[in-house]
């Protein structure tokens, strides 16, 4: 404690005796179970107590918590050891075990998909989506290119044909003969199918989405008693791995743009116009963090560590540096004499 000279050898003696019995109590409250326990619980109804007449508003400012967004969301890098860990996780999930022993109706029995399908059909943006795409000139675009590339392909294949007899012979020269034609055979086949197209999405619009609902039924059927993993014949290890690289980078250059700045800030303002008046006892309640969760957290992970602090000595260390300045203060050497 750095004072050795006899006129303050008492106050140092007493203080060293004062630190060393104030470490064993401390150590003491901490290592023993019961003793654990109590602790706990004072403090979290301590600060309960506080945070019932405390606000959000009056605990911590907008622009402070915005700072901090800032910070993790925009400023932090995510280049580095965060895309390769988050890459070596994906493919350990990817080949997992419980991927292979797990059914897909398992994880989403057939009851809960139905009630999911039935009410993203019901959705009025899924309604919009639909008619969207069957009203758009792009749909009636690829129905034109899918019969256009049909005809030439049909042609070609005639052109190319490689079976004897009549039927061969004849189809052979159809195909010769229709080359020429081509051209205006295409404009005519687009012409006619850019009508019918218009007039079967047009027709149809009203069967859409219960047709679209139907196919992924359909599918779902057929697949609940797959195993997980067969995803691995649709979706390979590289996918896994490009897909990863792809959100990283998008996340990279999105995060740091004017945009995604201001929907940060608008949602912590949001959340203060909520809850800016709300005590934080009530809005952790709110969050579903009660009394009991916060006692049961500091008792899951509290002992355990502790303990191995003990075991290596870290413990009386911690104590000590934190309370021995105080008997080396002449704030000690006041309160001593009163």
């Amino acid at each position: 404690m750095g004072e050795t000279n006899e006129g303050h050898s008492e106050p140092v003696d007493l203080a060293l005796r004062l630190l060393d019995a104030q470490v064993a109590f401390a150590k003491e409250q901490l290592l023993r179970g019961e003793g654990f326990l109590e602790l706990v619980v004072e403090e979290v109804d301590g600060f309960l107590g506080l945070a019932a007449e405390l606000t959000l508003a009056e605990s911590v400012t907008p622009e402070r918590i915005k700072a901090v967004a800032r910070k993790w969301a925009v400023q932090v890098p995510v280049e580095g050891a965060i895309p390769e860990l988050v890459g070596e996780i994906a493919a350990r999930l990817y080949n997992h075990q419980a991927n292979d022993a797990t059914q897909v109706d398992d994880v989403v029995d057939t009851q809960r998909f139905e009630q999911f399908m039935t009410a993203v059909a019901d959705m009025d943006v899924t309604h919009r989506l639909v008619r969207l795409l069957l009203t758009s000139p792009a749909t009636v675009d690829a129905c034109v290119e899918i019969v256009q590339r049909a005809v030439v392909a049909a042609v070609d294949d005639g052109r190319h044909l490689d079976g004897g007899g009549v039927a061969g012979a004849l189809k052979g020269a159809l195909a010769r003969l229709a080359e020429p034609a081509l051209p205006a055979i295409e404009n005519g086949v687009g012409r006619i199918t850019r009508t019918g197209a218009r007039f079967v999405l047009r027709g149809n619009r009203n069967d859409a989405d219960e047709t679209l609902l139907e196919v992924a039924r359909e599918n779902w059927r057929r697949h609940t008693g797959d195993a997980v993993g067969s995803f691995r014949e649709l979706v390979s290890a590289d996918d896994v791995e490009d897909a990863v690289v792809l959100v990283f980078e998008f996340w990279r250059t999105f995060r740091d743009t004017d945009y995604f700045r201001a929907l940060l800030d608008e949602g912590i303002d949001h959340v203060f116009d909520k809850y800016g008046d709300t005590p934080l006892a009530e809005l952790l309640a709110e969050l579903g963090v009660g009394r009991a969760d916060l006692i049961e957290e500091a008792f899951r992970f509290g002992p355990p560590v502790l303990a191995t602090l003990d075991e290596r000595g870290y413990l009386d260390t911690i104590l000590r540096r934190r309370l021995a300045p105080f008997y080396a203060s002449e704030a000690f050497r006041a309160a001593l004499r009163g």
